[in-house]
């Protein structure tokens, strides 16, 4: 396994979105990330799904960083086959990103200092949030966007839902009557021309487009992505 660099810093790989960008809010640079990271600059040993194990191994890193809801268990486990150490978090709520915890002792970075903004005031709406088109699907309870719009005070009409990503039907939305239609930047890709068939269906819901590294990425992003979410879905 490689040494820590000159500096005392662990040589890090991140195969996770979030944390590639947690880290570097951290003041920590990944030596690699993956391409859907967002940091052009950054070295990339292919997606989160599909990365370059012979590559990430090349690089001699002293840990890798991944997740178990963004990565696959066989790539965590070829790592470990080359003798990389792994290592995993699993952020499925808002609570979860106190696990984060553990990365910074890996790191030898010292505890993060408490968060003293002011308390959100809370939404106070029911909501329906989309994460894909054709077919239209949504998320349950168990997922960190339900969550995060939990803890600004948003319910999602489908949190009780049996399946995590539920497919859904318009007319299974309209049902439920949510007062806002979200329609995140990612992972589809909703632009203006989605709003209309949303007003057109439920013309008493708000219908926004928001920022979808907010709702979904997590992580040094968490407590500003809140206050910002928290402003955007209180406006009429």
């Amino acid at each position: 396994m490689a040494e820590p660099d000159a500096a005392g810093a662990p040589r890090v790989v991140s195969l996770v979105p979030s944390l590639t960008e947690t880290l570097l809010a951290w003041g920590v640079t990944p030596i690699a990330c993956t391409r859907f990271c967002e940091q052009p600059s950054l070295a990339h040993v292919g997606g989160t799904k599909d990365p370059d194990i012979a590559a990430i191994v090349a690089l001699r890193p002293d840990v890798v960083l991944m997740d178990r809801e963004e990565n696959r268990l066989p790539d965590a486990e070829a790592l470990h086959a080359a003798g990389v150490e792994v290592l995993a978090t699993h952020i499925a709520s808002v609570a979860d990103v106190a696990t984060l915890a553990a990365v910074r002792t890996r790191l030898g970075l010292p505890p993060e200092p408490q968060d003293s903004s002011p308390a959100i005031e809370p939404v106070g709406r029911s909501a329906f949030v989309a994460i894909w088109r054709r077919p239209w699907m949504s998320c349950n309870a168990a997922t960190y966007g339900s969550s995060m719009l939990a803890s600004i005070g948003v319910r999602n009409v489908f949190a009780d839902h049996a399946d995590t990503y539920p497919t859904v039907t318009i007319d299974e939305v309209v049902d439920r009557a949510p007062e806002l239609i979200l329609l995140p930047s990612e992972p589809y890709p909703f632009k203006v021309r989605h709003v209309a068939e949303w007003r057109d269906a439920l013309p008493d819901a708000s219908v926004r487009l928001i920022d979808g590294q907010d709702l979904f990425w997590w992580g040094a992003r968490t407590a500003p992505a809140q206050r910002r979410l928290s402003q955007v879905l209180r406006e009429s």
